[in-house]
């Protein structure tokens, strides 16, 4: 299972994590782990080109983490609202077995 954390701070994002493999396909395969990874990376991607926000993460296997380091712009306030969009319509097409996503006051 994919574990999703949405972490936020005064009710703002303050960053997310995703941890696991969905297992919903055989590695390679599994169009859950993909879709989750191409949302998370393309978010990132997004964040660092659209906007000056700056931000630290980490990359492993299963595994892709990143907090920002100040108050959030509109502009990556959006990005997040998508991502997070795009999270909970998988979560809700192939079920809380394979993506869970929860919310973190930090």
């Amino acid at each position: 299972m994919v574990n999703i954390t949405v972490f936020v701070k005064n009710g703002d994002y303050a960053g997310i994590e995703s941890k696991g493999h969905a297992g919903y396909g055989e590695e390679g395969s599994d169009i859950v782990c993909a879709a989750v990874s191409a949302l998370m990376i393309n978010t990132v991607n997004s964040i660092e080109k659209f906007t000056e926000d700056d931000f630290s993460g980490e990359q492993g296997d299963g595994f892709l983490s990143f907090r920002f380091t100040d108050k959030i712009s509109e502009k990556s306030k959006l990005l997040m609202d998508s991502l997070v969009l795009g999270l909970e319509t998988i979560q809700e097409n192939y079920g809380r077995n394979f993506l869970e996503i929860t919310s973190e006051e930090v």
